[in-house]
């Protein structure tokens, strides 16, 4: 049996993800994700190509000793987590590892994110599509289609879907702090 645990053990950490975290991303439970750093279970090769996704590599990266930096992110990197009234894409799947942290969010009529809690670091989004309200602490600004928003993130801040269709939204954080969950 090859021990991989180690080596996503330390992907994980790398990319500041908790087990609950790469589980949650994975659809898989924070005590498999422990068992298979543990070297406890094995996965299975589509599970394994899920985690190994999630964690911004592929079967060559993970089992080669060559280190590239990848630049381009195709539709097969995108991890997509469905939340009911909203979806969200994350468009870089290694992005905890980097600045910044972009993700398309899809939000049905009357939608919300969860308020992220304030930390160091700034916000900026740009609405493709729908009415959405920025709300910053108390205060709460519009933006449509075609208008972007940016702010310091020392304050509570989420995003609303204020208008009659879904609204659809790319919005990038720094340094990433995207959780959803």
């Amino acid at each position: 049996m090859i021990k991989i645990g180690d080596k996503i053990r330390n992907l994980r950490l790398k990319n500041n993800l908790t087990q609950s975290e790469l589980g949650n991303r994975c659809d898989l439970t924070k005590g498999f994700i422990s068992q298979l750093e543990a070297d406890n279970t094995s996965p299975s090769l589509s599970t394994l190509e899920d985690i190994l996704r999630c964690l911004g590599t592929s079967f060559q990266e993970f089992f080669s000793d060559e280190k590239r930096e990848k630049l381009v992110y195709t539709d097969e990197d995108v991890i997509i987590k469905d939340f009911g009234d909203k979806r969200v894409f994350w468009l870089v799947s290694d992005a905890q590892k980097n600045e910044m942290e972009p993700v398309l969010i899809e939000l049905s009529c009357g939608a919300e994110t969860a308020a992220e809690p304030p930390h160091a670091g700034e916000e900026f989004g740009y609405v493709l599509g729908g009415t959405i309200s920025v709300v910053i602490g108390d205060v709460h600004y519009k933006a449509k289609k075609g208008e972007s928003f940016y702010f310091q993130a020392r304050t509570p801040h989420y995003i609303k879907n204020i208008g009659k269709s879904a609204a659809k939204v790319l919005w990038v954080s720094n340094p990433p702090t995207f959780s959803f969950g």
